[in-house]
């Protein structure tokens, strides 16, 4: 741990304390991010599928596993995006989807952003042997092949939801946590830093309540990309048939579409388009965030 200041130095640090930390301000590269097309174009897209996960019993009031009418119906004014095989309604499935989908990938991220968090703060705090050996074990987990190691979870426990995140989420922290290290090693003698530490403040609250806030924007660049490559693990993981098939996702109806191209367009196209669009709007906000962070567009407000 660096070594802590002299009580007598701290009037010559006290101005440092009061200077804003080394980071973007984040209205300001929320802004700059919305002055973007790509932004606002991110930012839309995201909104419509959070908004359609929240509002899915509003806006498809069907049963997405119930019987509705002719088996393989295409899309018609009753059901805009016709039935399935087995007479399902499709919009129903596609709204519904969108919930399992997104709580997978939501969930997933939340898991690999704590346990990186802890690594990477950690490490790059303490330094030294423990921050070797943190490394060494960051570095065997990224070697990790995570689909295949999915696929043989659910091969030896069974298909759910509950192990598809337990897997993603311990194998997909370990670029969060090298990411977070190299962020609080650049900033730990920082001056705001420095000036905590005169103050008394113990390095767990010097962790939690100046560093992290100072690494998140970096952060949310990966656990925004993080989060749409779970979005196509997961599809692809439904449609090879090893989903949950208790539940709705975008990517089961894909695979139910499989035996079906040539005669039911729709049942591929659909939950295509959602997949699509998910993982476009999270992609394009992440890269606009990502451009904000490396001084690679100005302030809307500037110009």
């Amino acid at each position: 741990m660096p070594p802590s200041i002299p009580a007598s130095d701290f009037a010559e640090l006290a101005p440092a304390a009061a200077l804003p930390p080394p980071v973007l301000r984040h209205r300001s590269a929320l802004r700059t991010v919305l002055s973007l097309p790509s932004g606002r174009l991110g930012a839309s897209l995201t909104v419509v599928t959070l908004t359609t996960a929240l509002l899915a019993p509003l806006l498809a009031t069907r049963d997405p596993l119930a019987l509705a009418a002719t088996p393989l119906l295409p899309p018609t004014f009753a059901h805009p995006m016709g039935t399935d095989a087995i007479g399902r309604d499709l919009l129903s499935g596609v709204v519904h989807g969108a919930r399992t989908s997104l709580f997978v990938a939501g969930s997933v991220t939340l898991l690999a952003f704590v346990c990186g968090a802890l690594v990477g703060m950690t490490a790059g705090w303490r330094g030294g042997l423990l921050d070797d050996a943190l490394m060494r074990i960051t570095e065997l987990f990224q070697v990790v092949p995570r689909f295949f190691l999915v696929v043989v979870a659910v091969a030896l426990f069974g298909p759910g939801i509950d192990r598809i995140v337990l897997t993603l989420g311990l194998t997909s922290w370990p670029v969060l946590a090298r990411v977070i290290r190299g962020e609080v090693l650049a900033m730990r003698e920082l001056d705001f830093v420095v000036a905590a530490r005169a103050s008394g403040a113990t390095g767990t609250r010097i962790l939690w309540r100046e560093l992290l806030p100072n690494v998140m924007p970096s952060a949310a660049v990966l656990l925004g990309l993080l989060f749409s490559q779970v979005i196509l693990v997961e599809a692809s993981l439904g449609f090879l048939g090893l989903g949950d098939p208790n539940a709705v996702s975008w990517g089961l109806l894909a695979g139910q579409a499989q035996g079906f191209l040539r005669v039911a367009w729709w049942l591929a196209v659909f939950p295509g388009l959602a997949i699509a669009a998910a993982v476009l709007g999270i992609n394009l906000l992440a890269d606009a965030w990502a451009g904000v962070l490396a001084g690679a567009v100005t302030d809307a407000g500037s110009s």
